[in-house]
């Protein structure tokens, strides 16, 4: 239930991402040559078409990751599963300002590493947003 809770919005925005990623794509003057060639419909979808769509795609999964990360305090509070979320939530009730602090920083390290993780795939996916 927390799992279908914290995942049913994204997997709609996901779906509409990736259709509309790919349709830019499928549209594309390269896919055109790639088909042109006689290249197999499978491979004109997820070799050219799908790796030049995966921009945006992998933008909205990172939005989307921060987003499980912030709503899981609520949901960990809500289901009573142990967790940083419901660490603080608790520190907060209880006014203990110390370990809402330190889990205030410890989300805004994983928030930061995932952005870091991100940056790098995209690095991985166009060859030109590498650094020189």
């Amino acid at each position: 239930m927390p799992i279908t809770v914290l995942v049913l919005r994204p997997i709609g925005l996901l779906a509409q991402v990736v259709r509309e990623s790919l349709i830019t794509a499928l549209a594309s003057p390269y896919i055109r040559t790639a088909r042109a060639k006689g290249a197999p419909d499978r491979s004109v979808l997820f070799i050219h078409a799908l790796r030049n769509a995966s921009l945006p795609i992998l933008t909205m999964v990172g939005n989307q990751a921060v987003g499980f990360i912030n709503g899981s305090v609520i949901v960990e509070t809500v289901f009573g599963w142990p967790g940083v979320g419901k660490l603080m939530i608790n520190a907060i009730l209880q006014r203990d300002f110390a370990v809402v602090q330190a889990s205030v920083v410890v989300t805004a390290i994983a928030i930061f590493l995932l952005n870091i993780l991100i940056d790098v795939f995209y690095g991985i996916l166009d060859p030109r947003i590498r650094l020189r």
